[in-house]
């Protein structure tokens, strides 16, 4: 056997560890820590970055919301970027429940007759930087077939129900249940023939924000 790829070699299950909530008392903390780490006293920060000891305690315990110059003086006197300060601050993440029937019926560029779209969620800016579009597709028509769709992003589909031959690219793949396909969805894809109907399937389409 090859060697494994790294890669794949991530504990899916792992966390992170905790982060503040508080967005005062991260930056405080980090403060508190990367002064301690350097071996530097409170007077000693203070006296580089131009505020009193009491303001700085305040600040390393959490008790005010110090401004952005101030957060730049101290992280130039800790001599770290900017953003480190804010490292241990746990932003608020994303997370849409949607119920069993209860997508949005949507209509999507190319959707015709007997194409059903269904909105599984959707998040929008996020760190991440990316975006994500879950949707569930039916096609329940042999009468209509569906224009071929070429989009920026990677997309994937996992089939569960019926069988078509799929088209990606030049290459035509046959799907049935279980079946999963990922891909490039740069290059013209689309449902080439509907075999067995209904036909539903997953479809995940993941592109950069700054699309």
């Amino acid at each position: 056997m090859g060697k494994t790829d790294k890669r794949l070699q991530q504990n899916p299950h792992a966390l992170r560890e905790t982060r503040e909530k508080n967005l005062e008392v991260a930056i405080g903390r980090e403060v508190r820590e990367l002064r301690k780490r350097q071996r530097m006293t409170g007077a000693e920060l203070a006296a580089q970055t131009g505020l009193s000891v009491g303001m700085l305690s305040k600040i390393e315990n959490g008790v005010i919301s110090p401004s952005l110059s101030t957060i730049s003086a101290l992280a130039h006197a800790l001599r770290v970027p900017l953003v480190q300060l804010f490292s241990g601050y746990e932003a608020e993440r994303g997370c849409m429940h949607v119920k069993a029937g209860e997508g949005v019926e949507i209509d999507r560029a190319g959707t015709r007759a007997g194409h059903q779209y269904n909105l599984l969620g959707h998040i929008g800016s996020n760190n991440s930087g990316v975006v994500v579009e879950p949707y569930l597709i039916t096609l329940d028509s042999e009468s209509d077939r569906f224009p071929t769709f070429q989009h920026e992003g990677i997309e994937m589909l996992y089939i569960l129900e019926g069988e078509m031959e799929y088209r990606h690219g030049d290459r035509i793949y046959l799907l049935e249940p279980g079946d999963s396909l990922l891909f490039d969805s740069d290059a013209p894809h689309g449902p080439e023939v509907l075999k067995t109907l209904p036909i539903r399937y997953l479809s995940v389409i993941t592109y950069p924000q700054s699309r």
